[in-house]
């Protein structure tokens, strides 16, 4: 009924009675995501009503309320294939300002249709493969990048921006090609991280290092939003460019990682999003080349640098290793680096840990971005060295009993899930400097088994990778324990007490006889010849 009674008014109605009529049914069905098959047909007719009805000279209220409704009407993927044409994309088009030539979004009162147009075609472009294939007809990512950079530095439009973003997205997902048309043709990679920029007001205080601006506000919902549809294009754009890049893009590259290192040191408005906005920065981090991750860390200031020499001089001279971090002024500091960055991946990862579940998807890309960080930038990996495995001192228990770092990767090296363990295995191990003695000592023979065997290192070495000869400082606790530590469980066990000790003289001379009994029964077969083995 809703649909007839809409229907009859977007016929024969005036502009009026149409935006009163489609606001109504917009109200009813904002919720709606599926749809009853009887009244497809008469679904498919509005929506040809309402595009017939958006080519009209009618008040921009009532273009919204159309919009709406075709948003609506656009999560059904049957209803499309009739109104998916050339002409009808065209028309959205047109009312999303991506036909414009103009180099400027002044009129404000048409924000709300431009917004509406582009979620009608995102909707149209994910449910609809002749909207795809449409879209590629009529260039609409070089439409989106001209559109992205009218507003890229107007802050009251960031709507506009979020759906141009997660458009662009959406096309870079289902089209390949258009990866490389965004990438080199045009300029899509120092397009979208100027965006970044612009949602996360960004000052630059040297080449590869901005500002943060520890007691500034969170970001609005609107700019995290708008910062996460960038970070999911980017992710598009840059798939595969850790494997292959260009040395001139090693600038951007660095840009970029700047950018994203300053994305993981701000929150968003819920600890929610700051984990959302933070996930999609690993997983974009993973295709930056691992040459250009050493902006991830950075030299302390002369200032930062007085503050740190202060608090090591603070430390107890009994704890030498504890001396390379320090904590001041919030900022972790390791051998005279700024280890923020890394510090906050450490902790995104154990919360992923803690979280129990959709280890592959969630855990994997931010341990496979610290190994290679790891085994490519020295100070990173003794950094982190210093923070999972630290000196050990407590020996008696095994190591994946516990709640330390440490025991939460022991345990997941005999996860289930193989690239889990994987990966789990791999980390500790570049933290080791691929020195199999070093990683049977902090997880056990038991526990590295599977990757020794897959590395052909049972027998003991190292890998592959060079690594500096510093060497680990074993701690008197470890060094004493040493000797009585089971390789195999990888702790101390306490001696098993010697049976015999408690036997009577009565009790031992029968066990001796019945050893010497065996041994003779041993003695005599052997001495008995085997037909088969005979060689004549």
């Amino acid at each position: 009924m809703d649909e007839e009674r809409a229907l009859y008014i977007v016929r024969a109605g005036e502009a009026g009675a149409i935006e009163r009529v489609l606001r109504d049914y917009s109200d009813k069905h904002r919720a709606t995501f599926k749809f009853e098959s009887t009244d497809e047909d008469k679904r498919k007719k509005l929506c040809e009503g309402i595009f017939k009805v958006l080519v009209k000279d009618i008040p921009t209220t009532c273009q919204v309320s159309c919009l709406e409704v075709l948003r609506i009407l656009s999560r059904d993927k049957k209803v499309l294939v009739p109104v998916t044409t050339k002409e009808n994309m065209q028309i959205l088009l047109r009312l999303a300002k991506l036909n414009e030539s103009d180099d400027s979004l002044e009129k404000m009162s048409e924000f709300p249709v431009i917004v509406e147009s582009l979620k009608c075609l995102c909707n149209i472009v994910f449910n609809s493969q002749m909207a795809q294939q449409l879209s590629l007809e009529l260039n609409l990512a070089a439409k989106l990048c001209n559109l992205l950079r009218k507003c890229k530095d107007r802050k009251f439009i960031s709507d506009i921006k979020c759906f141009d973003l997660r458009l662009l997205f959406l096309l870079s997902l289902l089209h390949t090609d258009i990866r490389s048309q965004l990438r080199y043709e045009l300029q899509g990679l120092a397009l979208l991280t100027q965006i970044l920029e612009s949602a996360f007001s960004i000052k630059w205080t040297d080449e590869y290092e901005s500002a943060i601006d520890r007691n500034g506000p969170p970001l609005s919902p609107q700019e995290t939003d708008c910062a996460i549809e960038a970070l999911k294009a980017l992710f598009n754009v840059t798939v595969d460019s850790w494997k292959a890049h260009k040395e001139s893009d090693s600038h951007q590259f660095r840009v970029m990682a700047a950018v994203l290192r300053h994305c993981l040191l701000i929150v968003g408005p819920t600890e929610d999003k700051t984990e959302e906005l933070h996930s999609n920065a690993v997983n974009l981090l993973s295709n930056v080349p691992v040459s250009c991750l050493d902006v991830l860390i950075c030299p302390l200031t002369h200032e930062e640098t007085a503050q740190e020499a202060t608090t090591l001089d603070e430390l107890p001279n009994d704890k030498p290793a504890e001396k390379e971090t320090v904590l001041k002024n919030n900022t972790m500091v390791y051998n005279g680096m700024n280890m923020e960055a890394i510090h906050v991946l450490l902790n995104f990862m154990e919360k992923r840990i803690d979280k129990g579940s959709s280890y592959r998807e969630g855990l994997t890309p931010v341990l496979s971005l610290l190994t290679e960080c790891s085994r490519a930038h020295r100070n990173i990996r003794k950094f982190l060295k210093d923070q999972v495995l630290p000196p050990l001192r407590d020996v008696t228990n095994r190591p994946e009993v516990g709640s330390t770092v440490r025991n939460k990767l022991v345990r997941l090296m005999t996860h289930v899930d193989l690239g889990v363990k994987q990966i789990a295995a791999e980390f500790l191990f570049v933290l080791c400097k691929e020195r199999v003695d070093s990683l049977l000592k902090y997880t056990g023979y038991g526990n590295a088994a599977g990757l020794l065997a897959a590395r052909g290192l049972l027998a003991g070495g190292r890998g592959d990778n060079w690594y500096s000869e510093d060497e680990d400082t074993d701690t008197e606790e470890y060094k004493n324990a040493k000797p009585n530590i089971n390789l195999i469980t990888g702790h101390l066990e306490e001696p098993m007490p010697n049976p015999i000790d408690e036997m009577t003289e009565e009790q031992k001379e029968y066990e001796a006889m019945k050893l010497v009994n065996m041994l003779d029964k041993l003695s005599r077969r052997a001495d008995v010849k085997d037909p088969h083995q005979d060689g004549g």
